[in-house]
């Protein structure tokens, strides 16, 4: 199996959001789960993408987090789709369809990557904001004057966090364990923070999922999907209309997420992906197990 090392939402190498991508042959079965797993937590990325072509321009992708198989991966996804394009297995402007577990999701293979999320929906919005802001680290100074906590999905279900400014955004300080716990009782991948700004950005984010492994994410496209019907709910943005997210600032890896809001509710998100390093999976390791030794 070949892999590689890919930084995604960025055009430049060493920043973005990391990703493992392994290309697997066409038409053929999927490793274990317990080895894909075993490779994502070797390659120590927060997802990794194995990618399977399955017919011209169609391709199952499952993603592995350290820990263990999540339905979907906005930013796996991107760089999965830059590799099938750098490697030629699809032409740039290609539209391809990605199976998923989230679902079967259309990706245009551009110079920025486009993913259409699975159908918006809001799974609560009734969530005890007096909880998580303790688990979050919020002070009354930081919680936003209007702005409600909601659980958003498309594909993936986060937490909506609104804050009122980028200072109390970067203030965050959340309680690992306690937002694990909190994340497995809501059934939710993590929280996806946020604030409002009038600069060249619609809004700052920052993203903790640590029920996941994944303490704080560099880019996360499914939240920023899901951000993006948040804001048209709340009556911010109208179709159609045009986001342009930056994360991963508190961890030197800035990330610019673009999103799309079509006048038929459908929603894109996508960016640019730098490729780093690529190598390949010695046959030996195919079928490794993991160690019985303490």
């Amino acid at each position: 199996m070949r892999y590689f090392i890919v930084d995604a939402f960025t055009s430049e190498p060493f920043g973005g959001n990391p990703a493992g991508v392994v290309l697997l042959e066409p038409g053929k079965s999927f490793p274990s789960d317990e080895l894909m797993r075993l490779v994502a937590a070797e390659l120590r990325y927060s997802e990794t993408a194995f990618v399977r072509p399955d017919a011209p321009r169609e391709f199952t992708i499952r993603y592995f987090t350290p820990c263990g198989e999540v339905d979907l991966c906005g930013h796996a996804t991107i760089a999965a789709f830059g590799v099938l394009r750098a490697e030629g297995v699809v032409a740039e402007g290609d539209t391809c369809l990605n199976r998923t577990r989230a679902g079967d999701l259309r990706v245009n293979a551009g110079r920025q990557v486009m993913m259409t999320m699975a159908p918006p929906v809001v799974l609560a919005t009734a969530v005890d904001a007096e909880c998580l802001c303790r688990v979050m680290g919020v002070t009354d100074a930081m919680r936003h004057p209007s702005l409600p906590v909601e659980i958003v999905s498309t594909g993936l279900p986060d937490i909506m966090l609104p804050v009122p400014n980028v200072d109390a955004l970067h203030a965050l300080c959340p309680d690992m364990d306690a937002l694990a716990r909190l994340s497995r009782e809501l059934g939710v991948t993590g929280v996806h923070a946020f604030a409002l700004t009038d600069d060249k950005y619609t809004a700052h984010t920052r993203n903790f999922a640590p029920l996941y492994g994944i303490p704080e994410e560099a880019a996360t496209g499914t939240a920023s999907g899901a951000l993006t019907y948040y804001l048209a709910r709340q009556g911010l943005i109208a179709a159609p209309a045009a986001c342009c997210f930056l994360q991963g600032e508190a961890m030197r890896r800035p990330s610019l997420i673009v999103t799309r809001l079509h006048t038929d509710g459908t929603i894109e998100v996508g960016g640019e992906c730098c490729l780093l390093a690529c190598g390949t999976l010695l046959p030996g390791a195919n079928d490794a197990q993991p160690s019985s030794r303490p």
